[in-house]
């Protein structure tokens, strides 16, 4: 029996996709290789923020037997993670490049750089702005008669949710590109729903932070300037594209 010549292009492009996340999965795992031997180095480089508001004579506890040993592993993982990262979206990119249109290559390139730039400054952000800050607040705030003195593990789900959350909230400009190029909105539209963008930016600062003021405020103001950013550009693109359309007619 003969094959089905439209199940080829299908199993075609699921060996390219496999191929794409062993690239990308072996990027990760020669990463965390070269790292793991500086892992406890990584977790001191990591804490040093809530490190420098720590009580006077208090140290971070450990409350597990095996926490001392799988966290800064588990941190060297997920910072192998992020430092692939340029390397995973220009394997996203080398998949979907080939359906592409001359001119979408043209944005999508630029935006896959660009999301690896923000997500970083996200991350950084957090880790030189956020912290700081909001430790200060933590350890301040402690009742009298209880030490400051957080378990390392919990420690590491609090940053790992921060970095994301940052490095995420730095995307707006980006998703706001994509939303318009798509055709899902305009940037009059958003302009005209910037005072509900306003609002959404702090629950969603609300939702994805601890329960402090500083820290609500310091990842709502900057999604809503990177939102800002994003109807500049975004704007500048559809002006370009009825530029191009004004050119080329109906093609």
């Amino acid at each position: 029996m003969a094959a089905d010549p439209n199940t080829q292009p299908l199993i075609t492009h699921l060996i390219e996709l496999r191929d794409r996340l062993l690239r990308a999965s072996a990027a990760i795992i020669l990463i965390f290789i070269s790292l793991v031997y500086f892992a406890n180095d990584i977790y001191q480089l990591v804490s040093a923020p809530l490190i420098a508001q720590l009580p006077a004579g208090t140290t971070m506890i450990a409350t597990d037997v095996a926490t001392p040993f799988f966290t800064p592993i588990k941190l060297t993982l997920v910072a192998s993670s992020f430092i692939a990262i340029p390397w995973i979206l220009y394997q996203v990119w080398g998949f979907i490049a080939p359906g592409l249109y001359k001119h979408e290559k043209k944005l999508i390139a630029p935006l896959v750089i660009s999301s690896a730039f923000l997500f970083y400054l996200g991350v950084a952000f957090s880790y030189f702005v956020v912290f700081p800050l909001a430790f200060q607040f933590f350890a301040s705030a402690a009742p009298e008669g209880v030490t400051f003195a957080p378990d390392i593990s919990s420690y590491l789900d609090f940053v790992l949710k921060m970095f994301f959350a940052f490095g995420l909230a730095f995307e707006i400009p980006i998703a706001t590109l994509v939303l318009c190029w798509t055709g899902a909105t305009t940037p009059d539209n958003l302009r005209k729903k910037r005072p509900y963008i306003v609002v959404a930016a702090f629950i969603m600062g609300m939702l994805l932070t601890p329960p402090d003021i500083i820290s609500q405020t310091l990842l709502a103001i900057p999604m809503l300037l990177l939102f800002e950013l994003g109807l500049l550009f975004s704007r500048f693109y559809v002006k370009q594209d009825e530029t191009r359309d004004d050119e080329t007619g109906t093609d």
